[in-house]
């Protein structure tokens, strides 16, 4: 009987499979059909590689593209928070005025697959602003060029309007575009002011003699990555930071104290590569060996690296990146083959060792002190090796055993490391109890969100050394569930949300966890992948309407709107059914980043809120507590 049922299901689908399935998508039809091809994910906006900075991001490489060409050095860019509305205007040669349309609307069309016009652009497949067209419910384009300008105006990628050519006297040339990302896409979207920040700042540091504006602000740089190496330290660098600048290269470079691993801000063409590529890896290899040639001792080349922060851009021709959200580098050449498939270009690892061994050996042998702090972290690193190695060793068994039955850990199938078409939707929900996992587990997507489930407060990890991280059972299952023990780079979930109740203890064990995260691995943090999870702290309802609450305004508002209305106070996270659970970790998820200001000093802030000084802490909470009218007592 199955086998019948399958024979007549297969006869099935191939009558449905006809010439009506075949069906032609217009280019902005298919963009927003499939908006990930284009831009990685949707997001809310929670999350830095959401698309709505993907969208900021793509008009902003264009230009770019004309300052590093030698047109324009401004560029401003606008957000109207409330309106939701982008503005980005740059003063470079404008889009021709004949092909304003076709530039932002048909897929295909531009000037950068010329390589004689833009030789080292970051957009060369001509998709990106067409890509903000269709995915915006109101995109307007304006160019000026030679005394004249052109305007049109989309919705949706559709042309709604079209000045035509017309007189624009005075007016400087150059480009100015402004959308509204579609809120039928993005959903109840909101931009994060200092994830906008930190990409006008990056575009500042890689682009030494342009100035930026963000809403007025003035954003300039004039010393390059080192300015962007010195200005996002976390700790005192051990040696005074290792500039070296020679053609299409780029580093800045040093060690700092309480980091085992090594850590990069890596850039091709002025894109943000954040998950790297052969350019890093090329780095990584190449610094290895220079420095175990000039020390002359035969160390491996993590304990070299470990602690190393740094800053690396490189510029090559056609650059080939593994998406059309370009986080990652795959070309191996400075430059693209030839007609005939041969490369003139010297390999990228070769074009980098060249030039660390010619300027950093130098720099290690005039500046001695220099060299000794550097041997001293090198040293410190082996000695450490040495100690953990032994119980490290165990540990990971040790975890490897319990991860495969340990009801710790309720897994998922898509994971941030493999190329599956959902890896940025990967999640681990770090929960407190039983309880709470309990309700998650029962309401995940089982697909792309995994749970941890914590047994009460985790160790205080302050003052502890690494050693101790893998003597605790329950942390090194935790760093042993992300797999980030030897680098980000294997990092198992793009999103590691921490769910705790809103209360005292939650609050406790909130701060514990970004402790053991920050002393240990900072660049988890760095690289904004880890949030707190909200969840309602009321519910009001009555027979036709039910509203979740997150806090006392929404409750009241929903009071208002809700007669005869029933409140419940949820008091913990146990205490949500799984049936509703469900609503808070889906599309209407609501997480607020964990985010480090470049002003942030983390030694400073964990020895005053986890160290022992007690006393001390215990004056400025009183100092710095407020009485509400329901005599409840909240930190102000």
């Amino acid at each position: 009987m199955a086998q019948e049922e399958d024979i007549f299901s297969e006869q099935m689908n191939a009558a449905d499979y006809n010439d009506e399935s075949i069906v032609h998508l217009e280019d902005m039809e298919h963009i927003r059909l499939r908006p990930g091809m284009y831009i990685g994910k949707l997001g809310d906006g929670s999350s830095h590689d959401d698309g709505i900075y993907v969208l900021i991001k793509e008009v902003i490489d264009n230009s770019i593209d004309e300052f590093t060409s030698g047109f324009g050095k401004k560029v401003e860019l606008k957000i109207n928070f409330a309106e939701r509305r982008v503005s980005i205007r740059d003063y470079g040669r404008g889009i021709p005025l004949g092909k304003l349309v076709e530039a932002v609307s048909k897929l295909n069309t531009g000037a950068k697959y010329d390589s004689k016009v833009f030789q080292k652009s970051v957009g060369l497949n001509g998709v990106g602003t067409k890509a903000v067209n269709a995915l915006s419910s109101y995109f307007k384009v304006e160019a000026y060029r030679e005394g004249k300008k052109r305007c049109a105006e989309f919705a949706e990628g559709q042309l709604t309007a079209d000045s035509g050519i017309v007189a624009a006297e005075g007016a400087e040339s150059g480009t100015m575009v402004e959308f509204i990302p579609d809120a039928k896409l993005f959903g109840n979207y909101h931009f994060i002011s200092e994830y906008v920040e930190r990409r006008i700042w990056n575009y500042a540091y890689l682009n030494r003699g342009l100035t930026l504006y963000y809403n007025d602000k003035r954003y300039y740089s004039k010393n390059g990555l080192l300015d962007l190496l010195e200005h996002n330290l976390s700790s005192e660098p051990l040696y005074p930071v290792i500039h070296i600048k020679e053609g299409d290269f780029e580093a800045a470079f040093t060690h700092i104290n309480g980091q085992s691993n090594d850590y990069y801000y890596s850039f091709v063409n002025g894109q943000h590569t954040t998950e790297g590529g052969t350019h890093q890896s090329a780095f990584r290899e190449a610094y290895a060996r220079v420095v175990k040639e000039f020390i002359k001792k035969d160390y491996a080349p993590e304990v070299i690296r470990g602690g190393l922060v740094c800053a690396l851009c490189v510029r090559i021709q056609e650059p080939v990146f593994e998406a059309q959200t370009k986080t990652k580098l795959g070309s191996t050449h400075m430059a693209p083959p030839d007609k005939d498939g041969n490369y003139d270009s010297p390999l990228l690892k070769t074009y980098i060792l060249d030039i660390l061994r010619n300027h950093l050996d130098n720099y290690l042998h005039i500046h001695a002190e220099t060299a000794d702090a550097l041997l001293g972290k090198i040293n410190a690193n082996e000695k450490e090796r040495k100690e953990i190695a032994g119980i490290k060793k165990v540990a990971r068994e040790a975890g490897k055993k319990a991860s495969l039955n340990n009801r710790k850990l309720r897994d998922c199938h898509v994971h941030y490391n493999t190329n599956h078409a959902r890896r940025l939707e990967s999640t681990i929900f770090i929960t407190e109890g039983d309880s709470a996992s309990g309700s998650i587990t029962k309401s995940r997507d089982v697909d792309t969100q995994a749970v941890f489930s914590l047994r009460g407060k985790p160790k205080n990890t302050y003052s502890i050394a690494k050693v101790d991280v893998y003597k605790n059972d329950e942390l090194n299952l935790l760093h042993n569930a992300l797999d980030i023990d030897e680098s980000l780079d294997n990092l198992r979930y793009n999103n590691v949300v921490i769910a705790t109740d809103a209360d005292v203890d939650g609050m406790h064990i909130r701060l514990l966890l970004l402790t053991f995260f920050l002393r240990f691995y900072p660049e988890l943090i760095s690289t904004g992948h880890v949030y707190i999870l909200q969840t309602p702290l009321f519910r009001v309802r009555n027979k036709q309407k039910t509203t979740y609450c997150y806090s006392d305004e929404e409750r009241i508002a929903a009071i208002n709107a809700t007669p005869a209305a029933e409140i419940t106070r949820f008091k913990g996270l146990g205490e949500i059914s799984p049936e509703e659970f469900k609503n808070f970790i889906g599309k209407d998820m609501r997480l607020d980043p964990v985010l480090l200001h470049k002003d942030f000093d983390i030694p400073k802030v964990l020895g005053f809120y986890m160290g022992e000084n007690t006393p001390e802490r215990r004056e400025f909470i009183m100092k710095n507590l407020r009485v509400e009218d329901d005599e409840s007592i909240v930190v102000a």
